[in-house]
């Protein structure tokens, strides 16, 4: 088998530090970088810089009472562009999350520089709505 992509690498770390290590999270990404989320939930909207970003990270485990989980299925990356599948769970205001979602990841010199969360189950916005 091949070695995997440094950009694939990347992002197995920030899942792995997602929950546990907001500095390794952040250090992952650009000064400039935006995240975007879809719909009109809680959650929604687009996130400018690092400290928006990880604040918008943080906020998953707020509103969720620490049950938001993210389990990483799969990653396809190249030099500028990944995209990640995930399984996101959770619990929230009696409701129980359990869905497929993907990011896809715009990279520039080894950090993501935009993310755009891509729901995959319109679960999604019922339970951040």
């Amino acid at each position: 088998m091949s070695e995997e992509h440094p950009n694939a690498a990347l992002v197995r770390r920030v899942f792995a530090a997602f929950g546990n290590d907001p500095m390794a999270v952040s250090a992952a990404f650009t000064r400039d970088i935006v995240w975007r989320v879809p719909g009109e939930t809680v959650m929604s909207g687009e996130y400018r810089g690092r400290r928006d970003v990880v604040e918008f990270l943080r906020r998953t485990g707020l509103e969720t009472g620490g049950t938001y989980k993210s389990h990483l299925h799969t990653v396809f990356a190249d030099d500028e562009w990944a995209v990640a599948i995930y399984r996101a769970t959770g619990s929230r205001n009696g409701i129980d999350l359990d869905v497929e979602q993907a990011l896809v990841i715009g990279i520039a010199d080894g950090h993501w520089q935009r993310v755009t969360a891509v729901p995959l189950d319109p679960a999604f916005e019922r339970f951040w709505s």
